[in-house]
């Protein structure tokens, strides 16, 4: 599952890279605008991926908590 989520957030940060280098929404592009549905709906799933990736943060911790 982390694995997943990982390659979501991943598609998440290379379309905002987009937006902002060349103003391309490429989600939007791909899926018929920002305003269409199926496009909210995979903005909504890698916004969830994201909240979800912050749990890697203690799970960071503990794997450093485990190497001292």
């Amino acid at each position: 599952m982390d694995k997943f989520i990982l390659t979501l957030v991943i598609i998440g940060a290379i379309n905002w890279g987009c937006i902002g280098i060349f103003g391309l929404d490429i989600v939007g592009a791909l899926f018929g605008g920002q305003g269409a549905f199926i496009s909210r709906v995979i903005f909504a799933i890698v916004g969830l991926a994201g909240l979800w990736a912050l749990t890697f943060y203690s799970k960071l911790r503990s794997n450093n908590a485990s190497d001292s």
